[in-house]
């Protein structure tokens, strides 16, 4: 017997509760860690070599992947990370330490002598995929009594653990690691990998996706079967429930004396799938080790996944995104507001237990690069809030020929945007009067800004808040625009292009 998600779980207002606990877990995360690489550049021509795509490189990105992706997805919750994997002594395995750390993970990796660091290198030409090359050598194996000995002691600070398999040979035996956390009593989950899943026997939780799963059980061209042969593998591997991940399809949990638990995909547009297992699989942990029944928490991995899947290259999904996703769009008011009903919206919002952003600017055209801006920072805060150069603000910063167009119509652009909140202006020519009333939990500038240099930043980290500076787009600035616009109107360039908001 099956059921569907909206008869067996509980709604929104009931799940959302359950998202503060995430940030008590501790998971452990052992497996197969790499560095996701992106080279992004532009493509206009082919080689006159061969009738391939000669790519300009313009920006090297960098991302963990792998069991390092789980582990960054767990940060994001607010939880605390901490992975245990293998690297090779080179400049991947070094640039993978570097971006777990900033990402607020504990990476408790061993290098490997002799070895490369696990790498997949995407080139993407005008955003478009156009090849994907690996480097990678197979690790030689004898290392597992060292990775196990550097785990176990770990075990002590953590709620949940995640043995995520990608089949590099860092779990070559994954019972001991099984085995020692199931000893601690913590729930183990597991990310398999391969035909042989009785190496994942006594884990807590399962996690294959349905390729994976068809792998090892046959075809499953019918919800029954695949019912049966899940139910079946359950109890030849003692493992507490399977967790079918099927795409499109959504999920599907199954477990012994329970019917099975049949979850809608959430998505509401798919860009790319890469590392949507190990956002699932990060949420499911974060969980379960903070409390959360099963059921509830396969909900609320779902609704990540639906986030995730939403977004080019492996990312992770935060908790305010995770509240949106589920309580859907913010009822409250929204827009254009003055000060002193920005306050009063700010303590009531601080009231329901949600934090908030703010940024500053001129935003005379909006442009991606502020679109892209404003999307990354409504994953850091619950609430985004944009404070605005009134006009005679900005003509005193930019130049009498600024702003091009009037504060009302700056303002009623962003508050249009989805990410946004609210919308204020300013007179000043820094806002850092207003950034010390409001003393956001994240103050943000994007550009070339270094954080000391942002106004009302000292307001801001002596209340506890953070103060970030974001990447913006190469190519997206409104004085870039304002140039070319003079270019093709024969005139002269008004100033040289600088990037980022403005």
């Amino acid at each position: 017997m099956s059921r569907a998600l909206n008869e067996a779980l509980p709604p929104a207002d009931v799940l959302g509760p359950h998202l503060a606990a995430l940030a008590s877990a501790g998971v452990l995360v052992v497996g197969d860690v790499m560095l996701d690489r992106y080279w992004h550049g532009s493509a206009s021509r082919l080689s006159p070599e061969a009738p391939v795509p000669v790519v300009r490189v313009e920006r090297d990105e960098c991302r963990p992947g792998g069991a390092a992706n789980v582990a960054v997805n767990v940060a994001a919750l607010g939880a605390r990370a901490t992975v245990v994997g293998i690297t090779g002594e080179d400049a991947d395995g070094g640039a993978l330490r570097a971006r777990l750390e900033e990402a607020g993970v504990c990476a408790r990796l061993v290098q490997a002598l002799g070895v490369r660091t696990v790498t997949k290198l995407r080139v993407l030409g005008a955003r478009q995929p156009l090849i994907r090359l690996d480097f990678e050598d197979g690790l030689p194996g004898g290392h597992e009594a060292g990775l196990l000995e550097r785990f176990v002691p770990l075990l002590a600070d953590a709620s949940a653990v995640v043995v995520s398999d990608y089949g590099k040979g860092t779990l070559r035996e994954p019972r001991g690691f099984i085995q020692a956390a199931r000893a601690a009593g913590r729930p183990v989950l597991v990310a398999p990998k391969g035909r042989d899943f009785t190496r994942y026997a006594g884990a807590t939780v399962l996690v294959p996706n349905r390729g994976e799963l068809e792998a090892v059980v046959g075809p499953c061209p019918e919800e029954a079967v695949l019912t049966a042969r899940g139910l079946e593998l359950v109890r030849t591997l003692s493992l507490g429930a399977l967790l079918v991940t099927r795409g499109e399809e959504g999920m599907t949990l199954l477990r012994e004396g329970h019917p099975a638990l049949h979850l809608r995909a959430s998505a509401t547009s798919v860009v790319d799938v890469t590392g949507a297992g190990d956002t699932v699989i990060a949420v499911l942990a974060a969980a379960l080790g903070s409390g959360v029944p099963l059921p509830e928490a396969v909900a609320l991995a779902n609704a990540a996944a639906g986030l995730v899947v939403g977004r080019p290259g492996t990312s992770a999904v935060t908790l305010p995104e995770l509240r949106r996703a589920l309580t859907g769009p913010r009822e409250s008011a929204r827009g254009v507001v003055t000060e002193e009903r920005l306050m009063a919206l700010v303590h009531d919002a601080r009231a329901r237990g949600e934090t908030v952003a703010l940024t500053l600017g001129c935003f005379d055209i909006l442009h991606a690069g502020h679109v892209s801006y404003l999307e990354q920072m409504a994953g850091l805060a619950d609430r985004l809030i944009i404070a605005v150069n009134d006009d005679d603000s900005v003509r005193r910063l930019k130049g009498p020929s600024r702003p091009l167009n009037p504060l009302a119509q700056r303002m009623r652009v962003l508050a249009g945007l989805a990410a946004v909140d609210w919308v204020v202006p300013f007179s000043e020519d820094t806002p850092e009067r207003l950034v010390c009333r409001v003393v956001p939990d994240v103050l943000v500038k994007g550009g070339d800004y270094r954080p000391e240099q942002i106004p009302g930043q000292r307001c801001v980290r002596e209340a506890g808040g953070r103060v970030l500076v974001l990447d913006y787009v190469e190519g997206c600035s409104t004085t870039g625009l304002v140039a070319r616009i003079h270019e093709r109107q024969g005139a002269a360039k008004v100033g040289p292009a600088s990037a980022g908001p403005g």
